[in-house]
């Protein structure tokens, strides 16, 4: 896939923003789960597997991005918060600069990206970013990182935050899907980024990809365990992956 082909102006050609937006401003500034979880954000359900995908506006691609920093799917925390940065930038900004300011604002927002922060500077990617901390991912230095899910829209499984594993995320058509129609055709329009997937069902999708020669299993930092709070093992799993991580980075960044 060359570069632009699938992605023109940081938007993803897969984007349903221009549908959507009207919509999602629309809303009253305090709007409840219930309404933004509704049929007039619904994309597509599976009622046989309890899954639901709603609409959330995390379509920019930041094309020049160096490191990919890659979730599962947003959670509804993470959907709030972008619907109220689409509403707070209402004809303020262009739609790819709404698009840009709301992966800034909402991806991994919270604690997730506290944990984050913490063990990619632990490895020392900073340095080699030459930033003084990976926070700065998140601010002044965001125009080298792409943040992202292989599942781009969020999903809900019997109603809550889906976690890759019930049902399983390649066995599961509508999941998988959306993993070829999302994510595969966005991270081919970056150059060779180093990819960093967040938990085991993120690098069981990359791997896949991989396989399928969409993506380079030389660039992937495995290993890396899921950063949010509720995951009881990521000091055990960071402590056991830190050694085989650190080589990994001096490997990729020595190329």
């Amino acid at each position: 896939m060359k570069k632009g082909d699938s992605i023109f102006m940081g938007i993803a050609n897969f984007s349903n923003f221009t549908h959507f937006k009207d919509l999602i401003n629309a809303l009253p500034a305090a709007y409840t789960d219930e309404m933004i979880q509704s049929e007039q954000f619904l994309l597509e359900r599976d009622e046989k597997k309890k899954l639901e995908i709603y609409y959330a506006p995390f379509e920019y691609v930041n094309e020049l991005a160096k490191v990919v920093i890659v979730g599962i799917t947003p959670g509804l925390h993470q959907m709030k918060k972008s619907y109220s940065t689409v509403i707070n930038l209402e004809d303020i900004h262009s739609d790819e600069e709404i698009l840009h300011e709301v992966k800034k604002n909402s991806s991994f927002e919270g604690s997730m990206r506290k944990n984050l922060i913490q063990m990619l500077d632990e490895l020392g990617l900073h340095i080699y970013l030459g930033i003084s901390s990976t926070l700065d991912l998140f601010k002044e230095a965001s125009h080298i990182v792409h943040t992202t899910s292989v599942l781009t829209y969020p999903v809900f499984y019997n109603g809550k935050n889906y976690n890759g594993t019930t049902p399983d995320i390649l066995k599961t058509e509508l999941l998988k899907k959306n993993i070829m129609e999302g994510f595969a055709t966005e991270i081919g329009a970056i150059d060779r980024p180093l990819i960093i997937p967040l938990g085991v069902n993120v690098s069981k999708v990359l791997n896949y990809l991989a396989g399928q020669d969409y993506l380079d299993s030389n660039n992937i930092l495995l290993g890396f365990p899921h950063p949010s709070g509720g995951n009881g093992h990521r000091h055990k799993q960071f402590a056991e992956n830190k050694e085989q991580m650190q080589m990994m980075l001096h490997h990729y960044f020595s190329k």
